[in-house]
Formats: C-alpha cells, structure tokens, sequence
C-alpha cells in the first residue's frame, strides 16, 4: 500500500483523521466498552464460572476470549482518540477518510460510489471501503477531476473522481 501523502505540515504523522461527529462516535463507543460492555462480559464469566469444571467450560473460555477482544478494542479507541486530528469540511477540499466518492471508469464510462470507512466498518455490499485498501491509497488527498490508476493483475484500470463529499 502507498503511504498516504502528507499535505499539511501541521498534521502530525501518525495522526488519526476524523471529523467531530466520527471523533464523538468514538468517544460514545468507548464509555460502552469500557462500562457496560465490561460489566455485561463479567455478567457471563460469573455465569459461567458458577458452572464449576472450568476446564470443559465452553461458555467461560468464550467469556475470556470476548473479554480480550473487547479490552484490546478500548486500547485501540484510546488510541485513535488520542490521535485524533479533527478534519473540516470547510477546511478541506480533497478525499480524506469518510468522503463519498463517486468515481467513472475512463474505458468503460461506468460510475461507482465509495464510501472511505474506517476498517471496521468495511461493509463492500454498500460500497463502503477500508482506509487500509489499494483503492483508498490511490483515493487520499484527490480532488474532483483527478485521474487515478489502480493496477490488478494483469489489468490496469484507470478512473476519473467526478465528485465526493
């Protein structure tokens, strides 16, 4: 994956862009984790210790393992809140993380819709893509009426960025 190109200077580089409404999102995700979602995974782990024999306890091994999972998503919420560097649509006019893009293939005229999600929130039947994909690489930091290539194999595809938001 190409690097992301830098244009502004006062972002820092390992900075997590996001709008205040995503930003805020992400703060209301981590009060969830961390208070309930906790509390509703100790809820099962009681549960599922009062079962005594740990050892084949089905329920309690899943309990740790949604327990590690859900303890690893608020380090990586802490962390993308912490890094946050809040982005304006006022302020910007290029593709960053969470624009529509609506882009045409130049050979075949046909025209798709993106929409620049972050990785957990990939869903590729409504069109919404990773910010770590081959398409976001070619994406980031484009205006209205660039052209891009995206190679795959053996074909080369070129497209032209009609409008985003």
């Amino acid at each position: 994956m190409a690097p992301a190109k830098k244009i502004d200077s006062n972002i820092p580089k390992d900075a997590f862009l996001t709008t205040a409404e995503w930003l805020q999102k992400l703060k209301d995700e981590l009060v969830f984790l961390e208070w309930e979602r906790r509390k509703q995974i100790a809820e099962r782990l009681k549960e599922a210790i009062s079962y005594w024999d740990l050892s084949e306890n089905s329920e309690y091994a899943e309990s740790k393992e949604e327990q590690a999972f859900n303890e690893s998503k608020i380090i990586e919420v802490k962390r993308n809140i912490q890094t946050a560097y809040v982005i304006s649509d006022d302020k910007w006019s290029w593709i960053n993380l969470w624009s529509k893009v609506k882009v045409e293939n130049i050979t075949t005229w046909e025209k798709e819709t993106y929409e620049i999600v972050w990785t957990t929130e990939v869903d590729p039947f409504n069109w919404k893509i990773s910010n770590q994909s081959v398409l976001w690489s070619e994406l980031i930091w484009k205006k209205k009426w660039d052209v891009f290539k995206i190679s795959v194999r053996a074909w080369d595809f070129e497209y032209k960025i009609i409008s985003f938001k």
